[in-house]
């Protein structure tokens, strides 16, 4: 799993990584709950919603944050696709969500405790 991310990144960038984290997460959450329950729903719409707020809830984690980017960016492609309306809105999200993918989840995330480098100490004998 370290050959997925860079690094995992500490300090202001880690901090950058984690604030990207949480507003791409909480606008996925919000726009998948918000189509659930607001819209009546065909099979699509609920299996994209059912997919943003997973995604949302992973990078919220930061748990397997390049898979979730990677479905971040994917999930905003569909719905250039899906709907008719302004097709801009889903830009911003869609690379934020590949930026996420690209650059891993940061310091502060499960990931960085779960695949980070760990500090081995040998005892002399």
């Amino acid at each position: 799993m370290q050959r997925l991310f860079s690094s995992f990144a500490g300090g202001w960038p880690g901090a950058g990584l984690l604030l990207m984290r949480l507003v791409v997460g909480i606008a996925m959450v919000d726009c998948g709950a918000g189509r659930l329950w607001n819209y009546p729903t065909t099979i699509t719409l609920t299996v994209l919603s059912v997919l943003e707020i997973g995604a949302g809830l992973l990078l919220l984690a930061g748990l397997w944050t390049p898979l979730a980017g990677t479905l971040v960016a994917g999930l905003e492609v569909w719905k250039i696709i899906l709907t008719h309306g302004n097709p801009w809105i889903y830009i911003p999200l869609g690379t934020l969500g590949a930026a996420l993918a690209m650059l891993g989840p940061g310091a502060w995330s499960i990931d960085a405790h779960l695949f980070g480098r760990k500090h081995i100490d040998i005892p002399e004998r």
